[in-house]
């Protein structure tokens, strides 16, 4: 994630559809609570544990057969409660993590941790690690290290069938689009106008809001033709908003994961090299077999997911 009020954004998505659709989530739970067996199904995509991967763990974990995990809930898609008012966890990093930790042979456990806490609980020793859609950078890798599963940005949410036709942020200029105040996606639109002009076009008509949901509302009256917001919350309300049926993302070639995308990771502390190199390993064989392209898809974010499992490659 990119700043806190993007966290904030996505929080701010319509509770009772979320809601709807986590009910259909079974297979989150049915992860959770098969670790410890040799396979374990998530996402519709058989998981099964690898010896060798398993023998590389540090001692620590191997004894104790979990790794604790701090994440701040809720975060849609990526870390949400099944329902509200009950402990039970669904979403990406969720459901990334039992597919993780059934690979590796140990329960990935999931505790909510402030976000802002999460990487002093990390040195602190009561984590090892934690998945939070947090962006990876080099100032926090000076204390944690980070194994990089997804790279997300900006992104366009339209009306389903997308009648205007948006392909790209130029499709946008002299056309009305909303977006969040205070943001940085309404940065990403001003910063754009310069390009307009260059093009001999209009400027971008844009609408501020000062709620996420009521920009997503300007959208499904027909008042703008596009949301700008991140790419995950514009996936995520794709996905579940009328059961699919009100808007679709579009998908810029140029910019798959997001415009001005930066990558996530999984912060692992540094006291702990082989698990970082374990769930780097872990990660690279599910993205092989075509699980993390599931887990990502049943989010609405599949473009967002990495083709390579990196550590620490935040350059800036």
């Amino acid at each position: 994630m990119n700043t806190c009020l993007s966290r904030n954004l996505i929080i701010a998505l319509t509770a009772a559809t979320a809601l709807a659709t986590l009910t259909s989530c079974s297979d989150s739970a049915d992860a959770a609570k098969s670790a410890g067996v040799e396979q374990i199904t998530v996402a519709g995509a058989a998981v099964t544990k690898d010896t060798a991967l398993h023998d590389a763990l540090p001692d620590a974990i191997k004894k104790s057969g979990t790794v604790r995990v701090a994440t701040d809930v809720p975060y849609a898609p990526f870390e949400m409660f099944v329902a509200e008012g009950e402990p039970e966890l669904t979403g990406l990093d969720y459901d990334l993590g039992q597919a993780l930790g059934a690979k590796l042979g140990v329960k990935f456990d999931f505790a909510p941790q402030k976000f802002d806490g999460i990487v002093p609980a990390i040195q602190a020793g009561k984590f090892d690690a934690a998945m939070s859609a947090m962006t990876d950078n080099k100032e926090r890798q000076a204390v944690v290290d980070f194994v990089d599963y997804s790279v997300s940005g900006s992104g366009i949410m339209v009306a389903k069938g997308n009648p205007e036709k948006i392909t790209t942020l130029d499709d946008l200029c002299g056309k009305k689009a909303a977006v969040q105040a205070a943001t940085n996606q309404l940065d990403l639109l001003k910063n754009h106008q310069a390009k307009c002009k260059a093009a001999g076009r209009g400027e971008i008509d844009i609408r501020t809001f000062p709620k996420d949901s009521d920009a997503q509302l300007a959208l499904r009256s027909g008042k703008v033709v596009a949301q700008v917001q991140t790419k995950p919350a514009a996936g995520w309300t794709a996905k579940t908003a009328d059961g699919g049926n009100a808007f679709q993302v579009v998908d810029d070639p140029a910019a798959a994961g997001g415009y001005g995308a930066s990558p996530n990771g999984i912060a692992v502390s540094k006291k702990l090299p082989q698990l970082s190199d374990a769930i780097q390993k872990a990660l690279q064989a599910l993205i092989d077999d075509g699980t993390v392209t599931k887990i990502f898809d049943k989010y609405g974010v599949a473009s967002i997911a990495v083709k390579e499992a990196t550590k620490n490659v935040a350059v800036d």
